[in-house]
């Protein structure tokens, strides 16, 4: 696996309780700390999961050599999210129109993610998922099935209108997964509104990947490190 020595623009969102430091050009890759010395210093950790998630795209992510190359060009005040536990924030970068190079690379990003997604719910398949401290933990089929829930709500933040998903869950998620690759296509062409009927702003294409890939890497990484 390539490390690189280059910098890596870097964003923190900074909440009360919790901050979540993620790297302004790479979807997904976006880790959590107390503060904003072990938020940069889980991202950095996390770089080599990372790649690997992407090795198979091949986008040229390359995970940095050092905790310096991450460069913190911008902070943002996170929101009561932030503190519970998801990135809320959206850098200044996310208004910029996404032209058709980088709505490529960002469709390529999400699907790096659902095949990383996909393989560690293979892998679990038959097997317990370690329990928190306190017993806690969803199972695999109920991790699926929150993604699942959580990436058609953010089409709706994204204006996309879905249409009723089928009854197999299997036929659900891959429907699901369609059509957040039209509606990312449809929102970079400027072909979604701006606001939602009751004035509402709608999310922009950049954060929606952000946000969507960042969820389905965190519950990759669940899964792989509770399978017993």
């Amino acid at each position: 696996m390539g490390l690189s020595s280059k910098k890596v623009d870097t964003y923190l969102e900074i909440g009360k309780k919790r901050t979540f430091a993620g790297a302004v050009d790479w979807p997904g890759w976006c880790r959590s700390g107390r503060d904003e010395t072990t938020a940069l210093q889980a991202l950095f950790d996390y770089a080599p999961r990372y790649a690997r998630v992407l090795q198979p795209a091949r986008l040229g992510f390359q995970a940095p050599d050092s905790l310096s190359a991450l460069t913190v060009v911008e902070r943002l005040e996170g929101t009561p999210t932030t503190d519970f536990g998801a990135p809320d924030a959206s850098p200044s970068v996310d208004a910029v129109p996404v032209g058709e190079q980088e709505l490529q690379h960002l469709q390529a990003v999400l699907q790096a993610c659902w095949q990383a997604f996909d393989a560690a719910v293979k892998s679990a398949a038959g097997k317990d998922l370690r329990k928190g401290p306190r017993g806690g933990g969803r199972e695999t089929e109920k991790i699926v099935q929150h993604v699942l829930d959580s990436e058609q709500s953010y089409l709706a933040s994204l204006g996309w209108k879905r249409k009723d998903k089928p009854d197999d869950p299997a036929q659900a998620q891959e429907q699901t997964r369609e059509a957040i690759l039209d509606a990312l296509a449809a929102a970079a062409r400027g072909e979604l509104p701006a606001q939602g009927p009751r004035g509402g702003i709608h999310w922009t294409p950049r954060y929606f990947t952000r946000r969507t890939a960042w969820h389905i890497l965190d519950h990759t990484w669940e899964i792989e490190d509770r399978i017993i």
